[in-house]
C-alpha cells in the first residue's frame, strides 16, 4: 500500500479513481499449500496462422483437465498460448517445470486507475499544419478502440450512432447479452461487448455477468476516447459546453474486465479477444501498484500487450495514480504508451469573502447555501480547541479536537500542514461539532477540486492564505463566508502535471524514459451512469485522451505502424504552457520528463508528424535480451521472431538505450565520459525530397554531438540514421540531467526528449 502520510492525495483519488481493496498478488510463496487458487499458466507466442494451442500446449492443459474440467478459467489461444485454471500450489509448481511454459504465478488483482479538454487540447497547438486536419472530424470510421475497463452505460447520449456507417468488415467481435443488456444496446458506435465474471466469488453475479457498467468508470473513459458530440453537457450545472471524445467517428468495443477487482487473468483473456475481434487501438486505464512490481513474465497488462503490438495493435495505458514520489509508474514496457496527467485550462473557484470584502481564492466545488454576504463568524481550529486536544490536531481540525461551543454556527478555518488527514475528514470534524463550514488550507490535493457538494467548504492553498491570515489577526469579530463555486475558463497556468500522477524513472530500465507522455486527467466531465455526466481525476482519465488522439491519426493514416503512431503523439508533444512558459507541476516546480514524458499532447501536428521513429518487434527482443532473457525463451514468447535470432552476445543493459525509441535515455552517464547512442527516422510527410537540420537543448555542462547534423530525404531514400554522442566536462554529475533534440524543417518539428541519469 501506499504511504499514505508522504502521499495524503491517495485517499481522494480513492473517492475518483474507484481504487479498489487488495493487495497485488504477485508470488506463488505466499498462499497455501493445499488452497486451489486460481493460476495463470503462460506459455508464449501462437502462430499468427494458426490459432490453435501447440500439441505440447494442449498436453499440459490436460493435465489439468483430467483432474477435474471446471478447473478450466480462462483458455489463451489467439493473440498467445497459455491458460487460467483453479490449481494447487504443487500442481502449479509441477506445470512451471513443464517444456513451453513462460511462467506460472498466481491470479493478480489490479485496480482501476470532456467538455472542456479537447477544446484546451486544441488550443495548445502551436505549428498549424494543416487547419483542415483538426476541423474536419469524420463521422464515421473503421477505426475500433478497445476498452479494457468496468464496462459501458450504452443509453449515455455519447454513444449514439448516428450518422454513422456500416460496422466494419472483417470485424470478428461479439455483443455478450445478460438480464440486463440485450443485442440492441450494441450499435454501430458500440460494436463489441464483451464480460468477465469475477473468478473470487466475492462479486455480486449481477455486477459481475454483465457488460453493464456499474462503477461508472468505463463509460466515463469510453466517452472520452470516443463519445460522439453532445450540446448541452455539464456537471450538475457547473463546466457546461459540448461533450465530444477524442475520435468521435471511431468505433468501441467493450471488454468489461473490472468490477470489485481486476482479476490479471481475465485482463489477458481479455487482450486475447481483443486480438481475435480486430481492435486497432486497446486502452487501458487500470494498473498494479509500483512497490512491488512484477517482472514481465508476470506482467498480465506488460504479456497481454507485448502480442498486441506484435499485430499491430496500439496500447496505451495509465501511469499510475502514486505520484509525486519518483520511480512510481507502472506499465512502463517499452511496447506500451504510457500516459501521465495534466490538468486543463478550467478551474472550479469557490473564493473566501472576509468581513473587509478582501477574497481569498478556494479551489472547489460545493453548492453553498450561505449568503454571498460575509455575515459568518470565522474561528480558526486552534482558537476552536477542546480542553483536551493537542494543539497542532486542533489547528489542523483533527477528530475529536474541537470544542462543540466555539464552533456551533461558525465556519471554520483548518491548516492542513504536515497533515495525513484529508478535506472530506475535516468536513466531517467540523460538522459534528456543529460548524457552518470549512476552510482548509492545504496543498494535499494540488489542482484536484473535490465535489462537497451542499455543504461550504473550500480548499485555500497555503500561497493564497496571508490575506486570510491577516484578517483573523486584526479584529476581535472576524467574519465571512464562502461562495458557491463558479467555473472559471481559460485559467493560467495550463497545463500543469498533477500531483498524483506517477513519475519516472521506470524500475523496469533507467535506459527507457517513462512516462511517455501527458494528457487530461484532473477534473475530467464525461458521460456517467447514475447521472448524465460525470467528473473524474486519475490517469486514468488521461490514457483515453491519448486513445482517443490515437484513433485519430490511425483513421487518416491506417498503414502506420503502432510504434509510428506513438512516435507521432510522443515528438509532437509540447513542453509549453499557456502562458508561453515551461511546464510546471501543479505545486509549481518546473516539470521534467520524469513528469510528462516527452510533454503534453497535441491534436493537430501528430496527424503530420513529418518524421517518426518506428521501434520494431526486434527492438522489442532485444530489449528482452538486454534485461536478461535467454533466446530460448524469447523464442517462446514471441512467434513473430525469425529462427536466425539470437540474443546479441553483449546483452547488457546499457544496450537498451539503442533500441529505436522516440526518447533516448542513459543510465550512470557520470562515470562513462561519453556515451554513443544511434535511431533511425522515417519521413512520412508530404513532402518526398526535404532537409532536416538538428537544435539541440543541453543542460549546462553537456556537450551533445549529432553525426550527421543534417539529414536528408529523397523518393529512394525514406529512411535515415543518425548518431548521438553525449559527453561532459563535468567532474561529477549531482542529479539527473533532461535536455531536447529537435529536428526541424519548415512546418515540422520532431522532437525527442533526453535523460542522462547519475
Amino acid at each position: 500500500m501506499l504511504n499514505m502520510k508522504r502521499n495524503p492525495i491517495f485517499l481522494i483519488l480513492t473517492f475518483y479513481s474507484l481504487f479498489l481493496l487488495g493487495e497485488l498478488k504477485s508470488s506463488l510463496a505466499t498462499q497455501p499449500k493445499n488452497e486451489n487458487q486460481v493460476y495463470i499458466v503462460y506459455m508464449g507466442g501462437v502462430d499468427s496462422t494458426n490459432g490453435s494451442l501447440r500439441k505440447d500446449h494442449d498436453h499440459v492443459l490436460n493435465m489439468v483437465l483430467r483432474r477435474n474440467e471446471k478447473a478450466l478459467v480462462h483458455n489463451y489461444k489467439y493473440g498467445f498460448s497459455g491458460f487460467a485454471a483453479r490449481l494447487s500450489k504443487n500442481e502449479a509448481n509441477s506445470i512451471a517445470q513443464q517444456p513451453g511454459v513462460v511462467s506460472v504465478f498466481l491470479d493478480p488483482i489490479l485496480k482501476l486507475h470532456t467538455t472542456r479538454s479537447w477544446d484546451f487540447l486544441n488550443s495548445q497547438t502551436y505549428v498549424e499544419i494543416d487547419n483542415t486536419l483538426s476541423s474536419s472530424t469524420p463521422s464515421s470510421s473503421d477505426i475500433v478502440i478497445g476498452m479494457l475497463d468496468s464496462g459501458i452505460w450504452p443509453e449515455a447520449p455519447s454513444f449514439s450512432d448516428k450518422e454513422m456507417g456500416p460496422i466494419p468488415t472483417g470485424w470478428n467481435g461479439t455483443c455478450m447479452t445478460s438480464k440486463d443488456f440485450n443485442s440492441s444496446n450494441c450499435n454501430r458506435k458500440i460494436i463489441g461487448a464483451r464480460y468477465y465474471p469475477n473468478l473470487d466469488g466475492g462479486d455480486d453475479n449481477d455486477v459481475a455477468g454483465t457488460p453493464r457498467d456499474m462503477h461508472g468508470h468505463g463509460t466515463h473513459t469510453a466517452s472520452t476516447a470516443a463519445g460522439n458530440v453532445v450540446s448541452g453537457a455539464s456537471y450538475f450545472g457547473l463546466a457546461a459546453g459540448t461533450a465530444k471524445g477524442g475520435s468521435p467517428g471511431s468505433r468501441l468495443s467493450i471488454y468489461k474486465v473490472c468490477n470489485f477487482g481486476c482479476s490479471g487473468s481475465a485482463i489477458l483473456a481479455a487482450f486475447d479477444d481483443a486480438i481475435s475481434d480486430g481492435v486497432d487501438i486497446l486502452s487501458v486505464s487500470l494498473g498494479g501498484s509500483p512497490d512491488p512490481q512484477p517482472d514481465l513474465k508476470t506482467d498480465v497488462i506488460a504479456i497481454g500487450a507485448f502480442h498486441a503490438v506484435e499485430r499491430g495493435i496500439v496500447v496505451i495505458c495509465s501511469a499510475g495514480n502514486s505520484g509525486p514520489e519518483q520511480s512510481t509508474v507502472v506499465n512502463d514496457a517499452p511496447w506500451i504508451l504510457t500516459v501521465a496527467a495534466t490538468t486543463i485550462d478550467r478551474d472550479f473557484q469557490s473564493n473566501v469573502v472576509l468581513g473587509n470584502n478582501k477574497v481569498v481564492k478556494g479551489q472547489a466545488i460545493n453548492f453553498s447555501p450561505l449568503s454571498k454576504s460575509p455575515n459568518y463568524p470565522l474561528i480558526t481550529g486552534e482558537s476552536a480547541k477542546k480542553k483536551t486536544a493537542d494543539l497542532t490536531e486542533a489547528r489542523q481540525c483533527s477528530p475529536s479536537s474541537l470544542d462543540k461551543k466555539k464552533v456551533k454556527g461558525k465556519i471554520v478555518i483548518c491548516d492542513a500542514i504536515n497533515d495525513i488527514y484529508p478535506t472530506f475528514s475535516k468536513i466531517e470534524t467540523v460538522q459534528k461539532a456543529g460548524g457552518l463550514g470549512l476552510v482548509h488550507i492545504s496543498d494535499q490535493d494540488g489542482a484536484v477540486v473535490n465535489n462537497y457538494a451542499k455543504f461550504p467548504a473550500t480548499v485555500v492553498r497555503p500561497k493564497d492564505n496571508s490575506i486570510l491570515i491577516q484578517y483573523i489577526n486584526s479584529t476581535s469579530n472576524p467574519m465571512g463566508t464562502i461562495l458557491p463555486t463558479v467555473t472559471i475558463i481559460k485559467y493560467k497556468p495550463a497545463p500543469m502535471v498533477a500531483i498524483f500522477s506517477s513519475r519516472g524513472p521506470s524500475s523496469l530500465s533507467k535506459n527507457i524514459l517513462k512516462p511517455d507522455i501527458a494528457a487530461p486527467g484532473v477534473n475530467i466531465v464525461a458521460a456517467g451512469t447514475s447521472s448524465p455526466y460525470s467528473m473524474k481525476t486519475g490517469t486514468s482519465m488521461s490514457c483515453p485522451h491519448v486513445s482517443g488522439l490515437a484513433g485519430s491519426i490511425k483513421s487518416r493514416n491506417p498503414t502506420w505502424s503502432a510504434s509510428a503512431i506513438r512516435s507521432a503523439i510522443m515528438t509532437s508533444a509540447t513542453q509549453i504552457n499557456n502562458m508561453k512558459g515551461p511546464i510546471a507541476t501543479d505545486l509549481g516546480l518546473i516539470a521534467t520528463p520524469y513528469d510528462y514524458g516527452a510533454g503534453g499532447i497535441t491534436t493537430t501536428e501528430p496527424l503530420q508528424p513529418g518524421l517518426v521513429y518506428e521501434t520494431s518487434t526486434i527492438d522489442y527482443l532485444n530489449f528482452l535480451c538486454y534485461i536478461g532473457y535467454n533466446t530460448t525463451t524469447i523464442k517462446v514468447i514471441s512467434k513473430t521472431v525469425p529462427d536466425s535470432f539470437n540474443c546479441p552476445k553483449d546483452s547488457t543493459r546499457d544496450h537498451i538505450s539503442n533500441i529505436n525509441y522516440p526518447s533516448i535515455a542513459i543510465s550512470n552517464f557520470g562515470g562513462k565520459g561519453s556515451v554513443n547512442v544511434s535511431r533511425i527516422v522515417t519521413n512520412v510527410g508530404e513532402e518526398e525530397e526535404i532537409v532536416y537540420s538538428a537544435v539541440v537543448n543541453a543542460p549546462s555542462g553537456v556537450k551533445v554531438q549529432l553525426i550527421p547534423e543534417k539529414l536528408q530525404f529523397t523518393k529512394r531514400s525514406k529512411k535515415q540514421s543518425y548518431q548521438v554522442i553525449f559527453s561532459s566536462n563535468l567532474t561529477s554529475l549531482k542529479e539527473d540531467l533532461f535536455g531536447f533534440i529537435t529536428w526541424r524543417s519548415g512546418k515540422y518539428s520532431v522532437r525527442s526528449p533526453f535523460v542522462l541519469t547519475v
